[in-house]
């Protein structure tokens, strides 16, 4: 059943994000493997434009429809984007790092900025989370298999917001009613699990390259991605299923007490 997000919990949750993030060992001997950091650097370079780098925001035609669906939601999207902001910091950090400069478009990142905002607030939302869980993967697997103590340290900082970004999205899609029952539950989670795939190769084919040089594989990139989409679906089923119980039993506490004052 729809309801309103918990607007003032997410405000101290991502202030809460805030305390206790050292920074990565910047100066720490770099340990690189010189075959693979060709590509590494370019991976890092587009990511970094991808994550904050570029509009830091809603910008679907119809942004506004959700921003203001409810008083103090802007707030909660603008501190959202704010932590994709310092992922691009982060990223530019490693760049600087490694010797390479940022850079400043890319096509598949313009077309991506494309469809967003033409295809509606809605389709945002999902490519936006659909994003969030296969770049989860993308940095689990660069954490495991880059080596170089910066590199880890920044990769850990950027899970642990994602981790939080996707604990938003399952409260967001819960408030608007998800799971949903019959045929719109069925349909929801197909279309989900099949667009979660295609995020994910199209993340592969940009970046793939740059995992096999580390040492990651296809198996093991597309293995991870799916236990997120899966685990991302099973705990929204879960939450909806606590919430239903807990209204449950206040309207039977309710009708409990009720009974009491009349009897």
């Amino acid at each position: 059943m729809p309801h309103e997000l918990d607007v003032d919990f997410w405000v101290a949750e991502f202030a809460r994000n805030r305390l206790g993030r050292p920074e990565p060992r910047w100066s720490a001997p770099l340990k690189l493997d010189p075959s693979a950091r060709p590509l590494l650097e370019q991976s890092l370079a587009e990511f970094q434009l991808g994550d904050g780098g570029g509009p830091a925001a809603l910008i679907a035609c119809d942004a506004s429809v959700y921003r203001t669906s409810q008083p103090g939601l802007e707030r909660v999207v603008d501190l959202w984007f704010e932590e994709e902001k310092e992922h691009s910091r982060l990223l530019g950090g490693l760049l600087r790092r490694y010797g390479v400069r940022p850079i400043e478009g890319h096509w598949s990142f313009s077309l991506f900025l494309l469809v967003r905002r033409w295809l509606g607030v809605r389709f945002e939302l999902q490519a936006l989370t659909l994003t969030e869980l296969s770049s989860t993967a993308y940095y689990r697997l660069l954490r495991r298999h880059g080596g170089d103590p910066a590199l880890h340290d920044v990769c850990s900082l950027i899970l642990r917001d994602e981790a939080g970004h996707l604990r938003f999205q399952r409260a967001r899609l819960e408030a608007a009613g998800a799971p949903w029952t019959g045929w719109k539950r069925f349909w929801w989670r197909s279309q989900f699990r099949v667009c979660g795939y295609a995020a994910a190769a199209v993340l592969w084919s940009s970046h793939g390259s740059c995992l096999r040089a580390l040492g990651a594989t296809a198996s093991e990139f597309f293995g991870e991605a799916g236990r997120l989409f899966d685990a991302f679906v099973r705990r929204i089923e879960r939450g909806a299923a606590a919430s239903l119980s807990r209204a449950q039993a206040g309207v039977s506490q309710r009708l409990f007490a009720a009974k009491r004052l009349s009897g």
